[in-house]
């Protein structure tokens, strides 16, 4: 029977906590009473593994206390001065997960993973504070953002065993690994494996909602964290990260996995199958690109939700490869066209009417509208853009059309649009992407290849493949 308990594995969830006593202060800060002291070690206890309750506390017990205060400051990126002060006493309070911490993405030793990409979960307990439908509509959108990034699949099973059983409990319910009321530690769950490898506990004192996020926590941000220790994921010190073990009220709704959760979980399970057909896809005759740009010192370029990026300046050949919402979160694909600014280290980056400014890599800071630009509303969006700095201005392509617009004056030039021909020979009738690298030239990209305009002689230099930019030969 499946709900045997054993222990002889490692638990992936809650670190047991001991009695607290005290008989001589750890290093504190004005203000740290007895209690914050009793707090800060039952935290320490549970979460990095430090030993308590074992008679009075000696010389060496306070050192090994400091040294565990470092590891937990270090973790959270506080300053590293083994003492409890209030910002070290502040992390250590408010919701989180219940599993150990680590450093960046981790896996659990010995790698433990489920051999099968299908998985069944079962949920054998709900919550009263959400219906039976929310509960496992949320469950089902936090199995989702774990599929969409690994080859994995989540099969929801109603009755007998399954890989993964999640359940609402309070306080003590059968694990030995007792939950703590409201607030504190909100959720655990188990490595994968036989018998409870896998579980999701859920601790039903806490208010578990959908919508109503200031007032209660989001189960389906709760959900899939926990589910990325169900799948093997340890935690991340990446405050960006999903896996970061901290409940984050000022960001209760993460859609997408960050770059570090994305490496992590491809590192167990490899990359989704479609990911890797359209990444392999990028070698074949035919193979085109919706936009090409530069962020800081690297070429981007986007297709069908997936992005390649390579050094501007020639000191590296390597092309790193992966879906778009990594590198870019928030961002909503397909990426129609993109230019930079230089002089302003900024990246403007379109798709359909809308637009957002870059800087770097994970920072799409705003969006707004290319009605902004001046275009009229019968451009629906844009082709290609790009940028010649030595003049100041930024071309817009669209249909068979272009247009110029004034970066400093901030309004297009009069006379435009006008027809990509004869005003660029050899270039056209339709543009999929353009290029500048050094004054002089654009490279425009039409289906499976590219040619280099010389825009101060006015015509062709050369004509390649556009696979040639993502290693593929020429």
């Amino acid at each position: 029977m499946r709900r045997r308990w054993t222990w002889t594995w490692t638990l992936l969830s809650v670190v047991l906590s001991a009695d607290i006593f005290w008989t001589m202060p750890v290093t504190t800060e004005p203000g740290i009473g007895l209690e914050d002291i009793q707090h800060a070690e039952e935290y320490l206890g549970r979460f990095y593994n430090l030993r308590t309750g074992q008679g009075p506390r000696s010389r060496r017990h306070l050192r090994t206390m400091e040294l565990k205060i470092r590891e937990m400051q270090r973790f959270f990126s506080l300053e590293e001065t083994g003492r409890l002060n209030p910002q070290t006493l502040e992390a250590m309070k408010g919701g989180r997960c219940g599993v150990p911490d680590v450093e960046n993405f981790s896996i659990y030793p010995g790698q433990p993973k489920w051999n099968n990409h299908t998985i069944t979960y079962r949920i054998v307990q709900y919550t009263a504070d959400l219906q039976q439908r929310e509960v496992e509509h949320l469950l089902q959108l936090a199995f989702k953002i774990w599929s969409d990034a690994a080859p994995l699949s989540f099969v929801k099973v109603n009755n007998g065993e399954a890989d993964i059983v999640i359940s609402f409990v309070p306080k003590v319910h059968g694990d030995f690994f007792p939950f703590d009321g409201p607030n504190g530690v909100l959720a655990h769950a188990f490595q994968p494996g036989a018998d409870v490898g896998g579980d999701v506990h859920f601790d039903d004192d806490e208010m578990w909602t959908a919508t109503n996020l200031k007032s209660g926590y989001s189960l389906f941000m709760v959900a899939a964290h926990e589910l990325g220790h169900s799948l093997g994921l340890s935690h991340s010190k990446d405050p960006s990260a999903l896996m970061y073990p901290k409940y984050k009220r000022s960001n209760p709704i993460q859609t997408t996995l960050s770059r570090d959760d994305v490496q992590g979980i491809q590192a167990i399970y490899g990359k989704p199958a479609e990911e890797r057909n359209a990444i392999s896809s990028k070698c074949d005759p035919s193979f085109s690109l919706d936009a090409v740009g530069q962020i800081g010192d690297k070429i981007v370029f986007f297709k069908d939700g997936f992005m390649w990026m390579r050094s501007a300046w020639g000191y590296e050949d390597t092309v790193k490869e992966g879906l778009q919402e990594t590198f870019l979160p928030g961002v909503p694909s397909p990426v129609d066209a993109a230019y930079d600014i230089p002089a302003k280290s900024i990246t403007f980056i379109f798709s359909g009417s809308t637009y957002w400014e870059v800087r770097q890599l994970q920072t799409a800071r705003r969006n707004g509208s290319i009605y902004d630009y001046g275009f009229p509303l019968t451009v629906k969006h844009i082709d290609a853009a790009v940028h010649l700095s030595e003049y100041g201005k930024t071309f817009f392509f669209t249909g068979d059309e272009y247009y110029r617009y004034d970066e400093g004056r901030k309004v297009m030039d009069k006379g435009f649009p006008r027809k990509i021909q004869p005003d660029w020979p050899g270039i056209g009738p339709k543009i999929d992407a353009a290029l500048a690298l050094r004054a002089g030239a654009i490279h425009f990209f039409s289906g499976p290849s590219y040619s280099s305009f010389d825009y101060l002689l006015g015509r062709v230099t050369f004509t390649l493949s556009t696979s040639s930019w993502l290693g593929c030969g020429v």
